[in-house]
């Protein structure tokens, strides 16, 4: 078997998307939850690639690329790049693949993605988890992303690729190695000509450079209330300077029933391998059936 299909499908104004397909492994579960995963601002669908391997004996694993990243079409309007649309294309992708209903993964932007598809069509979204997104974005984050976003060097080799990668991220993976390293800049970059190139059309910094809303909707607190009765597990880095402890206690007291968890030594955004993530996701999923 190989490691995963491809699904080709088309959004609403007629770009070609991608996402992966990790089939479940179980030959017995006739019918697999769809566990749709969707990554951050800059990111692809390989982010999943090992949450995928560990979660596809149990269920049918979908990564997206969205608009303007990896494989999928970028679009020429810049101002399409912002969640609402991104949530539409992926309404139209459960259309695509006959799911009735999903759980939902989503890291940062794809976070943000999840609350916006549960106030759409909240009745397809069986569970919801969020990694390192909540209802209120810390500004501090939104500052350094906008520090960086749409500036990055171009680089003439792999070793030059995962030095940049670290100069921007070693914050918030203070125990990488260089191993991890390289491995974090072979899911960010593509190659081309032999030389690596960003997985992501540049064009998508120009919304985000011009107002905040463009990544982040002004005010998120009514799409987290449409998901009160949607389980959810949040989960947070222990140096996140875009989830502030804070919002994730306002998220418990307006959510009783919210779980949630701390990655030590980890910032924006935990990758879901470690640990205490393993953990939370593993208790999460079974505590559904």
């Amino acid at each position: 078997m190989s490691e995963y299909g491809d699904i080709w499908y088309h959004s609403a104004d007629g770009l070609k998307l991608y996402a992966r397909d990790y089939a479940c492994t179980d030959p017995a579960i006739e019918s697999p939850q769809l566990l749709l995963c969707m990554h951050g601002l800059t990111r692809n669908s390989a982010d999943f690639a090992r949450l995928a391997a560990r979660l596809r004996d149990r269920y049918r694993v979908v990564a997206v690329d969205v608009r303007g990243r990896g494989r999928s079409d970028y679009d020429s309007n810049s101002a399409n790049y912002n969640p609402a649309v991104y949530a539409q294309d992926m309404l139209l992708l459960l259309d695509e693949l006959g799911a009735d209903k999903a759980i939902l993964c989503g890291t940062s932007m794809g976070g943000l993605m999840s609350l916006v598809m549960a106030a759409l069509q909240g009745q397809r979204v069986s569970a919801m988890i969020l990694n390192d997104i909540g209802p209120e974005v810390d500004q501090r984050g939104l500052e350094r992303i906008k520090a960086y976003f749409g500036k990055a060097r171009p680089v003439g080799s792999w070793e030059e690729a995962a030095a940049q990668v670290r100069e921007v991220n070693g914050a918030a993976f203070p125990e990488y190695t260089d191993t991890d390293w390289m491995s974090f800049a072979r899911a960010l970059y593509r190659e081309e000509g032999g030389v690596p190139v960003l997985a992501y059309d540049p064009a998508i910094s120009e919304p985000v450079a011009e107002d905040d809303a463009a990544a982040v909707p002004a005010d998120l607190w009514p799409l987290f209330a449409a998901c009160a009765t949607i389980p959810m597990l949040v989960i947070r880095g222990e140096l996140s300077d875009i989830l502030a402890p804070g919002c994730v206690q306002s998220m418990h007291a307006k959510k009783p029933d919210l779980q949630s968890v701390e990655i030590p030594g980890r910032g924006h955004a935990p990758s879901l391998d470690e640990p205490a993530a393993i953990a939370a996701i593993d208790s999460f999923l079974a505590g559904l059936h």
